[in-house]
């Protein structure tokens, strides 16, 4: 199942059945023997190296180019457990770093191995609910920033914004710091307090924070009728966050404001830091009918096209769509899709840019790995990774705009929509 990120993390579920790769296989053997004891006889598989760095076209190292020898892992083990500060040490601890370690080392800030503990806390944000500051983050330019706070939420009363840098959590460093490992720093009991400092947008010198945790439940659709200056009605509907029902309760919203004299949509995407691909795809098909949403390219494989699911019983509505640099993975789908078939006029300021695949895969401990396999495209075969999508009108809204509680995105939605009654 492929997947994309959301708040206080990184993603989405429903477990895929895969094979597990023979060489995995074989370490979960080996280990199931040696918890508790080292054997006299450690076991030993040679894997050939790689001539290259993984995601790049550089040599690699002469040190990665030599054959791997499952031995080495024996003797480290064995040297923690004999050498290592706090023996007696939990195996099933080192066990799971170790995994852990696996994936980490792939340099890839959203692919992260995730204990039974950190799995079932990450499944409970994917469902909506979870205690932490509600704030999606993620790496822009190898700093950890904010991706979108989600509205209502400590982060968002605490003023944070889309595209501030964490500098520090709880006076701990985040250069090069993993955003799962983030997140795990971030999120934590209802009630108690996280500190940060951050450095925002057009800011010299970083601030402090102190924002307490609370439960975080997402209103992932909210929705009102609105009128343009001539009297045209228009539906309102912003979608927080692409959850599991997010296509039902925009189904509902729309109905119910179409029910009441909406003759045209204003999608709100601002600060949406994505979700369920399937629901992004279903939105899309309001619009988009029998064709491309998005497209998917693996390493040296041709691009997979997902096609839509729907009537697309909104194309003849005018729209709207409004984004920022909180619009990320999930949001810059719909928008993608919806721009390059010229379905709506898309307002606002450059998307974040995540465009990359992740697929998470669960294991019977309630353990889970989610990893990158792949990017995003739009249906004109446009990269969503890193350049984001520049909207159709830009229209900035300033810091100053925000504390005065003006909109001049939404304003000039408004405007386009009178104009084309």
């Amino acid at each position: 199942m492929n997947i994309i990120p959301p708040a206080d993390s990184a993603s989405e579920p429903r477990p895929t059945k895969r094979v597990l790769p023979s060489t995995l296989v074989v370490i979960f053997i080996i280990l199931a023997f040696a918890l508790g004891y080292l054997s006299a006889q450690p076991v030993k598989k040679e894997i050939k190296g790689n001539s290259q760095v993984t995601g790049t076209h550089l040599p690699a190292p002469a040190y990665l180019t030599k054959d791997i020898d499952f031995q080495l892992f024996w003797q480290v083990w064995d040297y923690v457990h004999r050498n290592a500060f706090g023996r007696p040490l939990t195996d099933t601890k080192l066990f799971y770093g170790a995994l852990a370690g696996m994936v980490a080392g792939l340099e890839d800030p959203y692919s992260i191995f995730m204990n039974p503990e950190l799995a079932q806390e990450f499944n409970n944000e994917l469902e909506g609910t979870f205690d932490g500051i509600g704030a999606e983050i993620g790496i822009r330019n190898n700093k950890l920033v904010i991706v979108a706070p989600l509205a209502s939420t400590p982060a968002d009363r605490a003023g944070l914004k889309a595209g501030d840098r964490i500098v520090a959590i709880d006076g701990i460093d985040t250069s090069g710091m993993a955003v799962d490992y983030a997140v795990s720093l971030i999120r934590g009991q209802r009630g108690t307090p996280v500190k940060l400092i951050v450095l925002s947008n057009g800011d010299t010198e970083p601030k402090e924070i102190t924002i307490v945790r609370d439960k975080i439940t997402i209103q992932t659709v909210q929705s009102e009728l609105k009128k343009t200056a001539n009297g045209q009605t228009v539906a309102y509907i912003k979608v927080v966050h692409f959850s599991q029902d997010t296509d039902q309760k925009f189904r509902a919203a729309w109905q119910q404001l179409k029910a009441r004299g909406a003759g045209a949509i204003i999608l709100d995407l601002r600060n949406n830091p994505g979700g369920f691909l399937d629901q992004a795809i279903a939105l899309a098909s309001h619009w988009v009918e029998q064709d491309v949403v998005v497209k998917e390219k693996m390493p040296e494989q041709d691009y997979q096209d997902y096609i839509s699911v729907g009537p697309g019983d909104l194309s003849d509505i005018p729209t709207v769509v409004l984004v920022n640099g909180g619009s990320a993975s999930a949001s810059e789908i719909v928008t993608g899709a919806l721009q390059d078939w010229q379905l709506a006029t898309i307002v606002g300021e450059k998307t974040f840019g995540k465009g990359l695949v992740q697929d998470l895969q669960e294991f019977s401990d309630g353990s889970a790995v989610k990893l990158t396999i792949a990017k995003w495209f739009t249906p004109k075969e446009r990269s969503i990774d890193l350049t984001g999508l520049i909207p159709d009108i830009e229209v900035a809204r300033t810091r100053e705009d925000i504390e005065a509680d003006r909109d001049p995105q939404l304003d000039r939605a408004m405007e386009l929509l009178q104009e084309s009654d």
